[in-house]
């Protein structure tokens, strides 16, 4: 059975200098892998992009695969981020307002660097154990979640980890289709798709009125 190649980092950067030069060799993996993609990028290239030597990268990350792990990590937080501030912003809208913010705020962290959530997207299927790299899914569950039991009474659906699970399923396979297929997209092209996607999440989630 082949080994499996480690992807956590060598040693956390504590210090200012040492977060600087983990930062730069983040920027500078997610520069190299829109320019050339993951096969053709290499340690040696992104330390040169870097502006650092082979050797200050290795004392932080054992391989190409762990820089690329971080790098998805960072990314993730940062879709996390712009959700997180959605979700705050709608806390006391009625749903259907809610959702609509909440299918735009999808939209706009699928399109924090497209190129790179391209990248990510063809590759990290492929690079065992980055694909388990599902922080960002489980903690949007959760805070999904959370602001649906705050408007239980407007949603039809009893089981609630089922709709939440829908919801944030359906939102995030359509959004990222959207994105990567159309990341210049018009607004207005933009702006339909997110009132398509919110009519069909409502019509799901919101009890028919006769």
């Amino acid at each position: 059975m082949a080994r499996a190649v480690p992807t956590n980092p060598r040693k956390s950067a504590s210090q200012k200098r040492s977060q600087v030069t983990v930062e730069a060799l983040l920027d500078a993996t997610a520069r190299v892998l829109t320019k050339v993609g993951y096969d053709r990028a290499s340690t040696n290239r992104i330390a040169a992009t870097a502006g650092v030597s082979v050797g200050s990268l290795y004392q932080y990350f054992p391989n190409k695969e762990a820089l690329v792990a971080a790098l998805v990590a960072r990314h993730n937080r940062e879709m996390l981020a712009l959700l997180s501030d959605a979700l705050k912003e709608v806390a006391s809208l009625d749903l259907a307002t809610a959702i609509a913010k909440l299918v735009r705020a999808a939209v706009d962290a699928h399109r924090v660097d497209p190129a790179l959530h391209r990248v990510f997207d063809e590759q990290v299927p492929r690079m065992g154990q980055l694909a388990k790299i599902e922080a960002l899914q489980g903690e949007t569950y959760r805070l999904v979640k959370s602001y649906l039991e705050k408007r239980r009474n407007e949603i039809s659906v009893r089981d609630l980890d089922s709709a939440t699970s829908i919801l944030v399923t359906t939102v995030e396979a359509l959004t990222h289709q959207f994105v990567i297929h159309r990341p210049e997209a018009p607004d207005r092209d933009r702006d339909r798709f997110i009132d398509e996607v919110t009519r069909l999440v409502v019509g799901y989630l919101m009890p028919v009125r006769r």
